[in-house]
């Protein structure tokens, strides 16, 4: 579910900026044509030069913070995925019980699964997107109990290295998914991106000040580009609460649920 909170708070960053990017754009411009009207033609030189070390480290620290995020999400993605193929197969596992002690373990077993979609489809805060719910720990606790008293029984040898394993895996890749949202860009590269695009805004409004007046296009087109690669990138490091989700593999998830009688 999407969570309005922390898209508001990413269209409230974005705007931010954007506002941001228009005050230093204007600043830039202001300045670039009273020294034009002071120096003349003479108040350009040096532009293109001066100002590329600028355009450069912002770009690098564009892409690169932007190549990350995407990054984190793919990954996100494939843990999910792999999620969904250890619950598959832990279900399979279970033919290995005997017939007696399976139907608890089902039981516990879709009782866990039920938690995890449960944990995908509500509407989670920053804080209990980063934690484990009680009733996940709950439910995968009794899951892995029932399981071990039926494959430590004497007829429950040939489950033992099937089943067991099979679990491990599925709490493993959970774990795994659930730790890697909180993998992240420091805060440090956001400051410095906002720094070098402001930096870089006063420059672009020195650049187009050569007219009587204001270019807006290019002021409004490059402060919006902007704005909304940071609104992409802030997105793709939280896609369990913004607008990006991962929904595909929560529906395969859902579908698997559906198959487990």
């Amino acid at each position: 579910m999407l969570d309005l909170n922390a898209t508001l708070l990413a269209f409230a960053l974005a705007i931010g900026l954007f506002a941001a990017m228009l005050l230093f754009l204007e600043l830039g411009w202001r300045f670039g044509v009273r020294q034009m009207a002071k120096h003349g033609e003479a108040a350009r030189a040096g532009v293109g030069k001066a100002d590329a070390p600028v355009y450069a480290l912002f770009g690098l620290l564009l892409g690169f913070t932007f190549s990350g995020a995407s990054g984190r999400f793919d990954h996100r993605r494939e843990l999910a995925s792999q999620q969904v193929n250890a619950i598959s197969t832990g279900w399979q596992r279970i033919d290995a019980l005997p017939l007696a002690a399976q139907p608890p373990v089902r039981a516990s077993f879709q009782a866990y699964v039920d938690a995890m979609i449960d944990m995908y489809q509500k509407d989670p805060s920053l804080a209990e997107a980063l934690q484990e719910p009680v009733e996940v720990t709950r439910s995968k606790g009794e899951l892995w109990s029932r399981s071990v008293a039926a494959c430590v029984a004497p007829d429950g040898e040939k489950a033992r290295m099937l089943l067991l394993p099979a679990l491990n895996e599925m709490f493993a890749v959970a774990e795994t998914e659930r730790l890697a949202r909180r993998i992240h860009s420091p805060g440090l590269i956001f400051v410095m991106l906002a720094v070098s695009a402001l930096a870089a805004a006063v420059f672009v409004g020195y650049a187009v000040a050569g007219g009587a007046r204001r270019n807006w296009m290019y002021i409004i087109g490059s402060a919006a580009t902007v704005a909304v690669a940071m609104y992409v990138i802030i997105e793709l490091e939280y896609p369990r609460l913004g607008v990006l989700r991962a929904n595909s593999i929560d529906q395969a998830l859902v579908e698997l649920r559906t198959t487990m009688k």
